[in-house]
């Protein structure tokens, strides 16, 4: 017999519109005490009245104590069920995309909730970000292996997510053989993915048409790429006609990749890197006297909770302000954001505010986010994460 878990008196009201969480304090732990469950355990949801609306899988040790994985109450997290959904979201991106480089599963956005796949051609990137995702993961291999027969599947199992979860950290290849090198091509250009040891599964897809966008305006100006990571604004700036394109990283790892990626893509002489935390390098470079006239500005998050958004937004104001001051009369900023706490709004406010600290006037002529293989579920704010502001700087 399936476990339930029973909802206070009208708790289930996000639920009914499409919300896949439920919080601690919104179970009725009087009837169904959370501290029974298994971490893990899927169980029926129920409504305070007894209505059976759905099966989640349950963390009692989690604020976020059980994600919807079926509306369905017969219908359980399985390899079958697992296959249906790989299918559906395959099905998603090959409509969108010629080649087969993207994030092939976006947790709740796929209706997967934990779980992220990142598809580089023949080689799965797999996150699991969640107990109960991670207690699936044989089945989940079974079914990418069935619906996909990928030469190799790594587990990328070191994020923040898995730590407030209780779950260690591991990263290894679970299936098949990893190639000598892991490549993916985006927007025409060609990039070495450091799969193993790179920031989350190896490569960011989410600002793919922010950098197509901006790509179409680099020709014959100088860029400076801040946060680089292994190049991917960078290098394509460089492919789409950039004279000069500088990257700048605090990781000496990551610049290496930068410097790989450019010369695979015969682009050697116009890409160069400066190892630095930024703020440091952004004032060296002003010290030097040195002006671009493109600017990317796409750093970690520096809002990881509600408590941080004070904190944070200062962090993103201070960077632009250094950032404009680097650029020529009429110059480009783009300015971007992974932070969901941080409100499209509010990174106007920080751009508006710095442009106006350094009297210049700003123009914005571009508000991207993430691309179609982060799609956002309409019931999770939360899902909607990816900001960029393309901003025309220029003085009187």
């Amino acid at each position: 017999m399936t476990e339930r878990l029973r909802l206070k008196k009208n708790a289930d009201r996000r639920l009914k519109a499409g919300h896949l969480w439920l919080y601690s304090n919104e179970i009725d732990i009087a009837t169904t005490p959370l501290k029974d469950f298994e971490p893990g355990a899927q169980a029926v949801i129920e409504a305070a009245n007894g209505k059976p609306m759905g099966i989640a899988y349950v963390n009692p040790h989690s604020l976020i104590c059980a994600r919807i994985v079926s509306r369905d109450v017969d219908v359980r997290l399985d390899r079958s069920l697992l296959v249906h959904r790989f299918k559906q979201a395959l099905s998603l991106r090959a409509r969108m995309f010629a080649k087969p480089f993207y994030r092939l599963v976006y947790g709740e956005g796929d209706l997967l909730p934990g779980l992220i796949v990142d598809r580089f051609d023949d080689v799965l990137v797999v996150q699991l970000n969640t107990v109960g995702m991670d207690r699936l993961r044989d089945e989940i291999v079974a079914a990418l292996e069935k619906v996909l027969a990928p030469r190799a599947i790594v587990f990328k199992n070191d994020s923040s997510g898995r730590r407030q979860e209780q779950l260690g950290d591991e990263v290894e290849v679970v299936y098949g053989e990893l190639p000598d090198q892991v490549l993916l091509e985006e927007n025409g250009v060609r990039f070495v993915v450091p799969v193993l040891d790179g920031q989350k599964t190896g490569w960011f897809f989410d600002h793919r048409a922010n950098r197509a966008w901006l790509n179409g305006l680099v020709a014959g100006k100088r860029v400076l790429d801040v946060f680089s990571y292994v190049g991917g604004w960078g290098v394509q700036a460089a492919a789409h006609g950039a004279s000069e394109v500088l990257c700048v990283d605090s990781s000496a790892q990551a610049l290496e990749r930068v410097a790989e990626n450019a010369a695979l893509n015969g682009l050697a002489e116009q890409v160069a890197v400066g190892e630095g935390e930024a703020f440091e390098a952004l004032a060296a470079l002003k010290a030097e006297g040195e002006q671009f006239d493109v600017i990317v500005l796409d750093p970690p998050a520096f809002i990881k909770k509600r408590k941080d958004i004070p904190n944070g937004e200062r962090a993103y104001s201070r960077l632009n302000r250094e950032a404009i001051r680097l650029l020529g009369r009429d110059g480009m900023l783009l300015s971007a954001s992974c932070s969901m706490h941080l409100a499209p709004e509010r990174l106007m406010e920080c751009v508006r505010g710095a442009v106006r600290h350094q009297d210049r006037h700003g123009q914005v002529i571009y508000q991207g986010h993430q691309g179609p293989d982060h799609p956002v579920h309409p019931a999770i704010p939360e899902t909607a994460y990816l900001k960029a502001m393309g901003v025309r700087v220029f003085r009187n």
